[in-house]
């Protein structure tokens, strides 16, 4: 894995795709008949090929914006065993290449989205003119800084952020007021709060100076702004909050605003690994 600078980008549109071959849409058993593979939903195949994510294709579907053989797809679960004929806005969308992971330091003051209706700044105003169409996998708020995951492959993104898949994050947080170790520890058997289930997450005391302590976390659900509510149920104010892992990949000295890309065997070889940890 090497680092890269780029200068920073804003986001643009996506270039059209040559076509590839398909099969027209079959009973499972004349797929097998035809040799080609198993039919998987329209939404899966386009997620794969980095189109969007799912739910977001759900939605372009029922805006009438994808269409096969000229004909507007009406459902998410039509079934077909590869992209060919297959136009997004009217572009033909290519087979999904191997899927590419980026590790981005995002700073403070960005929003982890493509378009702010409030014209506030997002990442892909920061992100490098030459890469590809990324989505961000998980997402960091406007004011947590750190490891910001970036992939191509809107189904890598989808196994990533599932709670089931069980990825674990890290986090350090910079917060003022008191709080003992062993209130952390307990954080090991989850919490309630404000109705909401938080799952194991484990905590410890890095060092005090002050009233501000340090405190690291490591969880594995991701629900949005946990690291901050949680703490704030301690009586704990958060002045910085940066993400310095997310799975096997760590933030370690990448500058604040670079991109670094994984590189391809190990991103093979991690999974690998979660395939294998789900059975």
């Amino acid at each position: 894995m090497g680092g890269t600078s780029y200068p920073p980008r804003r986001p643009g549109s996506k270039k059209p795709a040559a076509p590839h071959t398909a099969n027209p849409h079959p009973a499972r058993a004349a797929a097998e008949t035809s040799g080609k593979g198993e039919p998987q939903r329209i939404a899966k195949l386009l997620a794969r090929a980095g189109i969007a994510s799912r739910r977001e294709i759900e939605r372009m579907i029922e805006e009438g914006r994808i269409a096969r053989d000229g004909v507007t797809i009406d459902t998410p679960a039509t079934l077909l065993t590869s992209l060919h004929g297959v136009t997004v806005d009217g572009d033909p969308v290519a087979a999904p290449a191997p899927a590419r992971l980026f590790l981005f330091h995002k700073p403070t003051g960005f929003l982890t989205t493509e378009r702010d209706p409030a014209g506030r700044p997002t990442i892909y105003d920061i992100l490098p003119d030459d890469l590809p169409r990324l989505m961000p996998i998980g997402r960091l708020d406007m004011n947590t800084e750190g490891l910001l995951l970036l992939t191509t492959d809107g189904e890598f993104k989808r196994e990533m952020e599932l709670p089931s898949t069980g990825v674990p994050r890290t986090y350090r947080a910079r917060a003022f007021g008191e709080v003992s170790q062993q209130q952390l520890e307990d954080l090991f058997d989850g919490i309630e709060i404000d109705g909401i289930q938080y799952g194991p997450i484990e905590a410890n005391l890095e060092r005090r100076t002050g009233r501000n302590q340090w405190i690291e976390m490591t969880l594995t659900e991701g629900k949005n702004r946990e690291v901050r509510r949680v703490l704030e149920h301690f009586e704990l104010k958060v002045n910085r909050l940066i993400r310095t892992s997310y799975g096997p990949f760590e933030l370690g000295e990448l500058a604040g605003g670079a991109v670094e890309e994984v590189r391809q065997h190990d991103l093979v070889a991690f999974r690998s690994s979660l395939k294998k940890a789900q059975k």
